[in-house]
Parts: C-alpha cells; sequence; structure tokens
C-alpha cells in the first residue's frame, strides 16, 4: 500500500465549519441580534437611531425598520432579520416580539446541545410545543371580539400604538387608524376584503402640529390646475377621469413624415387640431366640473376646457387615480369615444386647491361613501414624518388584522404567561418541551427591564398569580407592576400572536438544522480557477 495523500475536494480558498461549532455560532448570532432589538419592546421602549451608508438618518423602534439598516455579515443573522421583514409584511404588527422570541428559543437549546442531545429531538419537542401553543390560544386564551363595539377596537389599537413614539397622539392615532381602516373596507358577499396598502394612502406634509392630522373623507395629492383661470374651488362637482392624453397622440420613436406640398402641412395641423377639439368636444357633451387624466393635456385642449368652464388636472399617478374613482365612484375611461353619464362621479361634496407651505394640493373631500382616503399627517420635521408614518402603518395592520379576525389575547406578557404555565403542566422537568415553556417568560422579563423594575421578584409574582389561575395578569409596561390586563384594557389581536410564535419557533427550528456552513472566500489567492457561484457573486 502506497502512503494515503490527503484529498482535497473543496477548493483551498473555501472554509468549512461543522458540527457542533457551527450549531453554537449560529445561536450566538441569534443571541446577538435579539440583544440589539431587546430594549425597543414595550412602552418604555428606547429609539434607536441609524446612519445608512448615504449619510441619511433613521430614528426608530420599530424592529423591523431596525433591522433593515443594519448590515450584518453572519449568515444567521441575516436569517433573524428576514423573520422580522416576513413578520411586517404578514401582519403589520410584532416585529420586534418576533426577533426577542426567536433569539431565546435558540438560546435555550444550547444546554441541550452540550448534553449532546440530537438537535432531531429538540427540533421534534420544539415543534409539539408550538402546535399545543397554538391550539392552547385559539381555544383556550383567547377571547372574540365585537366589531361594532368601537370602544373594544380602540384599546386593541391603543395598546399597539403605546408602545410607539407616536404614543403621546395615542387617542388621535387610534381614531385615524380605525377610520381610515373602516373607510377602506369593502364587504364583497360576505369576503371581507382591506386593502390599506392601494387605497388608505398617507400623505407627510412638514409644517404644522402632529394634532393636525387627519382622516380625509376623500383623497388628496399633490397637483395644480393646469390653467391659471379654470376654478379652484367647486361644491359638488362632476368628476371625470381618465387614462388618454388630451393630445396629438405623437409617434412613438423618430417619426418620419414626407410632407409633398405645403398646404400638406396645413392639413396635419389641422388633422392634430381637430382630433383634440373632437375629444374635448366628448367630454363637454357630459358637462363635467373637473376631469383629471394621468397623461398629458396640450395647450389646446385647455383652452376648449377653459372655455366651457371645466377644471383640467394632468399627470395623476395611477394609484392616485384608483383611489379617486374608488372615493367619488367614477369610472377610469381610456378613451373620451366611450365615455357616458355613468362614468362621471357625483360622490365628491367638494373639490378646492388649497397651498400648503410652498406647494399646492388638491383636495376632494366630503365624499358620501368614500371607499378609499387619504391620511394627512403633519410634523416638526421629515424624520418625525417618517416615524410617525411607521408607527401608523402599524395601527392600521392592527385594525385590519382585527376585521379580517376578530379574537383577541391579553397584552402586556399575560398570554405568554399564560401558555407557558399550561406548557410547563404538561412536561417533564428538564425536557426542550419545557424549555419552550419557560422561553415564552422572555416578554414578559424583557418588559419588566425594559421599565426598570427587579425582574426576578416581578416573574416570581407574575408566575404565582398564573398558578393561582388568574390568566390575565401582565405586566404594566409604564410602571413594571402586576396588574390584570384585562381590567387595564391591554389587548392584542391573535392574528398577530399566533405568526410571532410561529415564525419564531420555525426559525429557531431551521437554524438548529444547520450543522455545516461553507463560505467561498472573494480573493483567489493562487490564481485557482473559483467556483461558479464565487464568479458569480464577482460578476455581480
Amino acid at each position: 500500500m502506497y502512503g494515503q495523500q490527503p484529498i482535497l475536494v473543496l477548493s483551498q480558498n473555501t472554509k468549512r465549519e461543522s458540527g457542533r461549532k457551527v450549531q453554537l455560532e449560529n445561536i450566538s448570532a441569534g443571541k446577538t441580534i435579539a440583544d440589539v432589538i431587546r430594549t425597543c419592546l414595550g412602552p418604555q421602549a428606547m429609539l434607536k437611531m441609524l446612519m445608512d451608508p448615504m449619510g441619511g438618518i433613521v430614528m426608530t423602534n420599530d424592529g423591523n425598520a431596525i433591522l433593515r439598516e443594519i448590515t450584518v455579515q453572519h449568515p444567521a443573522a441575516k436569517s433573524m432579520i428576514e423573520i422580522a421583514r416576513t413578520q411586517d409584511e404578514e401582519v403589520g404588527d410584532g416585529t420586534t416580539s418576533v426577533i426577542v422570541l426567536a433569539g431565546e428559543m435558540l438560546a435555550i437549546a444550547e444546554p441541550f446541545l452540550t448534553q449532546n442531545i440530537h438537535p432531531t429531538v429538540i427540533i421534534r419537542e420544539y415543534r409539539q410545543a408550538l402546535e399545543d401553543a397554538i391550539v392552547l390560544l385559539q381555544d383556550k386564551i383567547s377571547v372574540p371580539v365585537d366589531l361594532n363595539d368601537r370602544d373594544k377596537m380602540k384599546e386593541v389599537i391603543r395598546s399597539c400604538v403605546g408602545t410607539k413614539y407616536i404614543g403621546r397622539w395615542a387617542d388621535l392615532a387610534v381614531d385615524i387608524a380605525l377610520d381610515a381602516v373602516n373607510t377602506v373596507t369593502v364587504n364583497d358577499n360576505g369576503r371581507i376584503e382591506v386593502d390599506i396598502k392601494n387605497y388608505a394612502k398617507v400623505e407627510k406634509i412638514p409644517g404644522g402640529t402632529v394634532e393636525e392630522s387627519r382622516v380625509l373623507s376623500g383623497v388628496m395629492f399633490n397637483k395644480d390646475v393646469t390653467h391659471p383661470k379654470m376654478r379652484r374651488y367647486i361644491e359638488n362637482p362632476r368628476i371625470i377621469l381618465l387614462d388618454c392624453p388630451l393630445e396629438y397622440k405623437k409617434g412613438e420613436s423618430q417619426t418620419n413624415i414626407e410632407i409633398m406640398g405645403e398646404q400638406d402641412f396645413t392639413k396635419l395641423l389641422q388633422l392634430e387640431e381637430e382630433h383634440v377639439q373632437r375629444q374635448c368636444e366628448e367630454i363637454i357633451a357630459l358637462k363635467p366640473d373637473i376631469v383629471f387624466t394621468e397623461k398629458g393635456v396640450s395647450d389646446l385642449a385647455q383652452h376648449y376646457l377653459v372655455k366651457a368652464g371645466i377644471t383640467a388636472i394632468r399627470r395623476l399617478r395611477k394609484t392616485d387615480n384608483n383611489r379617486l374613482a374608488r372615493a367619488c365612484g367614477a369610472t377610469i375611461v381610456n378613451r373620451t369615444e366611450e365615455l357616458k353619464e355613468s362614468d362621471v362621479g357625483t360622490g365628491a361634496g367638494l373639490f378646492e386647491i388649497k397651498k400648503i407651505g410652498d406647494e399646492y394640493f388638491t383636495f376632494v373631500t366630503e365624499c358620501k361613501n368614500p371607499k378609499a382616503c387619504t391620511i394627512l399627517l403633519r410634523g416638526a420635521s421629515k424624520d418625525v414624518l417618517n416615524e410617525i408614518e411607521r408607527n401608523l402603518q402599524d395601527a392600521l395592520h392592527v385594525a385590519k388584522n382585527l376585521v379580517v379576525s376578530p379574537r383577541l389575547v391579553a397584552g402586556g406578557g399575560a398570554a405568554e404567561m399564560a401558555v407557558s404555565s399550561a406548557l410547563s403542566h404538561r412536561a417533564a422537568h428538564n425536557t426542550p418541551y419545557r424549555a419552550v415553556a419557560t422561553a415564552l417568560e422572555i416578554i414578559p422579563r424583557t418588559l419588566a427591564q425594559n421599565c426598570g423594575a427587579n425582574t426576578i421578584r416581578t416573574l416570581t409574582a407574575l408566575r404565582a398569580r398564573h398558578a393561582a389561575g388568574l390568566a390575565s395578569a401582565g405586566i404594566d409596561g409604564e410602571t413594571g407592576e402586576i396588574v390584570d390586563m384585562a381590567v387595564k384594557g391591554i389587548w392584542e389581536p391573535l392574528a398577530v400572536k399566533l405568526q410571532v410564535y410561529k415564525t419564531a419557533v420555525e426559525t429557531a427550528i431551521l437554524l438548529l438544522r444547520i450543522d455545516d456552513i461553507v463560505s467561498g472566500s472573494k480573493k483567489n489567492k493562487n490564481n485557482e480557477p473559483a467556483a461558479p457561484a464565487e464568479m458569480a457573486a464577482q460578476e455581480n
């Protein structure tokens, strides 16, 4: 036999780590990300100030917004950041909780790994615990809510808003969120649709005070009339919405026209004028007061429209046009020939153009039954407005979740403690299943930490309360005392809680499953051909 030579399978500049080391590294990466976010949980949350590479600053305590701005290197940390985004897209709230919980789920797996328990055993028990927790939440712990009970709805949204910067104007924010969601809710033969993204637009105008923010019973956009002689204040307007240009159609790119005689050119101009005139006559025949179009309006068309006393506004965004259509009941028409009386929107009560700051804004308000709205935000500076908009998005999502699935759980860590004590009764002392129950206590513990209470004492007292059967006892995030959440009126939507648990446990499971990290380094020291994946990365 010849002496065995070591066989090189992986290229020399590929780093490979495997086994226990990788799992422990992933766990510590997850814990690090959770520690960054931990102080942002609860009403006494601190703000983070982030500088992006371009020099802009973001001040926020929204878990998702913070993680979006942080650049991380470790692959496990990247997947932690991804879950905050999932949570934000799915239910819009609970981004901070999901990161803190996922970090803790990873941390409790560490002692089991050091005892040489195989990750799949831990994972199996995690899965079982998650299923049991979901059943508990849905059947035992959550309570239904009546959507017509406005005060109860307000309580839920207030407990979401209370942990944010906008909490100082909680009543205002709650009213804005509820009004906006009620406006855009469409009940189509029992199928409820709440499209916040397309039909509840947030317009931020720096200046004024936050108290001046409101939901308009209609829409507004940053446009002015095209001709100075057009009317800027019309009551009960008849509105036509177009998706075509009121000007002569130009050729796509360089179009050449050969003209033989000079009368041909005159004919050409005449045709253009007749085309625009015909379009305007078709519009004027319906006697509208305002014409909105997504494309341009030529000077000639403006002339005809001014003569007929019609106001025209051009180059409207498609999304704004859709909102306007839903607000005033008009139909967007693609060709002027097809205009008919039923396309005219008569649902708006007032059209006016106001100057706010140094820009003109068009308001179409006092709509009879608007199914779209604009939320007008005022505030001291751009940074303040951006943070308020982020907070308001969370509040809107909470209101939307309630409309879609009207069940609640108690806030302030009460739901976590209730699930935790129920799970610990079912499990033997030292098992991963029991560890999940302990991990859930991180939420009330963090709440107590963030408002400076004595964590150990508070948690012991809270456990005792739950053991005595008071399932809605939680921690008051302002003072750190234990209060009955049902009495204090702090509630959270069930949809948010379920998503937090599912996402956190699934992520922990995913990261525990990894036992090998192979990373190709970028630089090729020995002019050796790079791996295809590296070449692709270099090309990008």
